[in-house]
């Protein structure tokens, strides 16, 4: 082989990895891969899209590698392949929130929206769980909390916590968390508990992030 087609083979297998993450859709399949298993029907009621159109796009997805399929009785289930696919994922965001100016316009638009501009990073939470007792909300689906979530955290999912309100500890900081930065679930809780007047801040980065850094987790089977 020479070099030239050697380089050729090499790089366009690689362009065609990079094609196969290269849609807003397949990115939202990530997100949300990361927080667990998926069938096509539940990822495509998650990224708002139908049937026919998730599953052309897990297709795509499984023929790079990206996606690998577990069945679960009648259903097919769809993974991430390799943990390093969400590494690949979360490197893309944060350059995107680093160097593109509109991602970081919308966020600040959206959050000031839902008044819940300040955010903390997992350093920071760490410090306020070491230093003071704190109050940890995952107000992700239930399934993704049972799958996998921050220790001593609480779950309450987006749609049942302005039921749930009374029954958080009093006089404490809630930090809410959900799939990561540019999930709107922690926003959204961030916005219902400050309006009651309780002291809330959501975390900047999701259960994903976390898990990523190898800190400790638990799993209810």
């Amino acid at each position: 082989m020479e070099k030239r087609e050697f380089k050729e083979k090499v790089y366009s297998e690689l362009a065609s990895l990079t094609k196969a993450l290269a849609h807003p859709f397949r990115l939202q399949i990530i997100d949300l891969l990361a927080q667990g298993s998926r069938s096509v029907e539940e990822i495509a009621a998650q990224v708002d899209i139908s049937i026919a159109n998730a599953s052309q796009h897990l297709q795509v997805m499984k023929g790079a590698n990206l996606v690998s399929i577990q069945k679960e009785g009648h259903y097919v289930h769809y993974r991430l392949a390799d943990e390093r696919v969400y590494t690949v994922w979360q490197s893309l965001r944060e350059l995107g929130i680093d160097r593109l100016a509109q991602i970081e316009r919308t966020l600040k638009d959206f959050r000031e929206e839902k008044n819940s501009f300040q955010s903390l990073s997992i350093d920071q939470l760490l410090e306020k769980i070491s230093e003071e007792g704190v109050v940890i909300l995952d107000v992700r689906p239930e399934k993704e909390f049972k799958a996998g979530h921050i220790p001593q955290a609480l779950s309450v999912p987006m749609e049942k916590l302005a039921q749930k309100i009374a029954d958080l500890p009093a006089g404490k900081e809630v930090v809410v968390y959900c799939r990561g930065p540019f999930c709107v679930f922690a926003d959204e809780a961030v916005g219902l508990l400050t309006g009651q007047g309780i002291r809330a801040i959501r975390l900047e980065e999701g259960f994903p992030d976390w898990k990523s850094r190898n800190l400790p987790f638990q799993t209810i089977s």
